[in-house]
Parts: structure tokens; C-alpha cells; sequence
């Protein structure tokens, strides 16, 4: 069960965001990551709780911050319930999208158990639906993903394998690369890991 903290930044222009820490592991469903964010003063910010099932799917998503509240999960599409601090309105929302996104480095990891790709495989299109911090608002947009490299390091508890992702935003024409390694983001826009416990899990 991997265990640690990423620090996150505005990939722009740098201002630290605060840090994410987080554990997670593959499951009889599939997988679940569950972890608290900090503002850069360390106080309490939000949290995020998603579990995919065997394919990858978002089986079900509690975001928290500022107060604000999203659950949601795949359901002819993907579905949501967005509660606001009062907890006086809920919204729902459903659209026709292949899963979530957001901040969390735990979304890198869940597209690209979604996805599947092997080196060498045409660049692959994706609907998402992002919800944007501090007040978890939704919005719908599409990225391109494709898996560029495949390569093993060697490490003191064996080959870790690393997988670099180049990742299109198709409304914009901007790409960046993700690094991951089993169930862990090494590296990717805005995302730092700090501090890893234990090894990444494999998904073999």
C-alpha cells in the first residue's frame, strides 16, 4: 500500500498550492486512493476518497473543499451530486464522459488504468469532467493520451517500471508529460512527490 505526499503548484507560474497525502492500493474492486489535502500553512483543505473498479471506471468519487461536496460515480456516463457549504442545494449532474478528473495526482493514475495503452498505440481521445478547487465547479473537456515510453529502473527493492504519458489538451493544443509508476505519479504539471513509504503497487 504506497504511502506518502505530493506538493502541488500552479504549473505556470510555481506558487506552491499545498501538499496532497495519500495512500492507496489495488482492492477487490479494483483500486482506491483516499487521501487529505493542505494549504502551503498546513492547514486542512480538502480530501478526496476514489475507487475504480477491475476496468478502471470511476466506481465511486468524494471530493471536499472549501466545504463544497462532490459525489459521483460512472453511471451512463459519469454522474454527479455538487452540495454547497450550507448543505441547503444540491445540484446533479450527468454527462456522456469516460470519467473524472481534477487536481489530484490520483487522476493520472486512474486514466491510465481506464485506458490501458501500450507503447506505440495512436494517441487515444478522452471526455472528462474536471471539477476546478477551491469551489469543485464541473466542466467538461477532452484530452488526447498516448504512452511514449516504457522503461524499468533499477531499484533497491527491484525494476520499478516507469511509463511516460504525453497528455493533449485538445481544446488548447497544449501537451505535458506524466510519469507514473505502478500506482504512483512520479512526475507531471504542478505535481511533486515528496515523500513515497512504500513501493508503488504494480497493476500487472
Amino acid at each position: 500500500m504506497p504511502r506518502g505526499r505530493y506538493a502541488l503548484h500552479d504549473p505556470h507560474d510555481h506558487t506552491p498550492l499545498g501538499e496532497e497525502h495519500f495512500h492507496c492500493a489495488p482492492g477487490p474492486s479494483g483500486w482506491r486512493y483516499v487521501a487529505q489535502t493542505t494549504t502551503p500553512s498546513g492547514d486542512h483543505a480538502g480530501s478526496i476518497d476514489l475507487t475504480l473498479d477491475g476496468l478502471g471506471r470511476p466506481l465511486r468519487l468524494e471530493l471536499h473543499a472549501a466545504s463544497w461536496q462532490v459525489r459521483g460515480a460512472a453511471l451512463e456516463g459519469v454522474t454527479w451530486v455538487r452540495t454547497d457549504p450550507a448543505g441547503e442545494h444540491a445540484t446533479e449532474g450527468n454527462v456522456p464522459a469516460h470519467a473524472f478528473t481534477g487536481a489530484s495526482p490520483a487522476f493520472y493514475v486512474a486514466l491510465s488504468r481506464l485506458l490501458r495503452l501500450t507503447p506505440g498505440d495512436p494517441a487515444t481521445r478522452v471526455r472528462l469532467v474536471a471539477f476546478t478547487a477551491p469551489v469543485l465547479a464541473p466542466r467538461t473537456l477532452d484530452q488526447s493520451w498516448a504512452l511514449v515510453n516504457r522503461s524499468a529502473h533499477a531499484t533497491d527493492n527491484g525494476p520499478l517500471t516507469v511509463d511516460e504519458y504525453q497528455v493533449g489538451d485538445l481544446d488548447t493544443g497544449e501537451q505535458h508529460a506524466v510519469h507514473l509508476a505502478g500506482d504512483v505519479v512520479l512526475a507531471a504539471p504542478g505535481v511533486e512527490l515528496e515523500d513515497l513509504e512504500t513501493p508503488p503497487s504494480s497493476f500487472a
